[in-house]
């Protein structure tokens, strides 16, 4: 399979950044996506809603469905993929996008914010999992991918930040389990990350980023693109990273998804 037309796709956190970013590729393929998020209304600080998302799938050829739904809520997140099964006849993808992020120690990470990135990342994606699974087990090809870095114990990445290391390991973590699970029946669950820092609006939350020297989110979607057209049966629990993917498809000049080509890429987090 070399093309997602005509595949359902629920993408967590799209109304802007790398979700809408999968979300505009599966469109143009022709693919349905159902656009899940929080920002119904404007926001004068971050661009994009689920409505404009949404729209922005249907001019480049797909369908899209804008859903208000807060990853935290149980009944919201049943409710968004019944409205998505109703509007497209099931469920054929998951993608894992919606993080919060908090980039302190410890004496500086508040408790509202340790608990929203567990229950955002973490327990949200496992929320979206649990519910989509029986869509899922229906679907001719069926994956998750979840936003995830490969597992790892490194001090260096636990010691600045752990409230996010944790939530987005949790991540990582449910990966494995998931793929432990439901790998053996035919669903390919697995994770993607970046090679380098993505401009994206988190990066709001990392003081000092030399925005020309990070990649645009496309990176990402072209990556996340080529593992979701791939079979499902077998392809399971792997720590995919967006470079690698892009390569084995045949790309060899990453240039193109710089933000500033005559910059150095700078690394993303939590790779060694």
């Amino acid at each position: 399979m070399t093309t997602l037309a005509g595949k359902t796709l629920f993408i967590t956190g799209a109304s802007r950044g790398i979700g809408l970013a999968i979300a505009l590729r599966a469109a143009r393929d022709g693919a349905n996506v159902a656009i899940a998020a929080k920002s119904s209304v404007p926001n004068p600080k971050l661009p994009g809603t689920i409505h404009t998302a949404a729209q922005a799938v249907n001019d480049a050829g797909g369908r899209g469905l804008a859903l208000k739904c807060d990853i935290r809520e149980e009944d919201e997140v049943k409710a968004a993929m019944a409205a998505t099964a109703d509007a497209f006849g099931g469920i054929d993808i998951l993608v894992n996008n919606a993080s919060a992020i908090w980039l302190a120690g410890a004496l500086d990470t508040p408790m509202k914010r340790f608990d929203l990135m567990q229950q955002v990342n973490a327990r949200g994606s496992f929320l979206c999992a649990q519910a989509c699974l029986p869509y899922l087990k229906e679907a001719a090809n069926p994956h998750i991918l979840t936003l995830a870095p490969p597992p790892s114990l490194d001090p260096k990445w636990w010691a600045p930040h752990r409230g996010h290391r944790l939530a987005k390991m949790g991540m990582s973590v449910e990966t494995l389990g998931l793929a432990g699970e439901f790998g053996p029946q035919g669903i390919a669950v697995n994770a993607l990350w970046p090679r380098t820092i993505i401009a994206t609006d988190a990066l709001n939350m990392i003081p000092g980023v030399e925005i020309p020297r990070c990649r645009t989110p496309q990176i990402v979607a072209d990556a996340a693109h080529a593992v979701l057209v791939r079979e499902a049966r077998g392809f399971h629990g792997r720590f995919l990273i967006d470079e690698d993917v892009l390569r084995e498809a045949g790309v060899a000049d990453f240039s193109g998804y710089a933000v500033d080509p005559s910059q150095s890429p700078l690394p993303d987090l939590f790779l060694d």
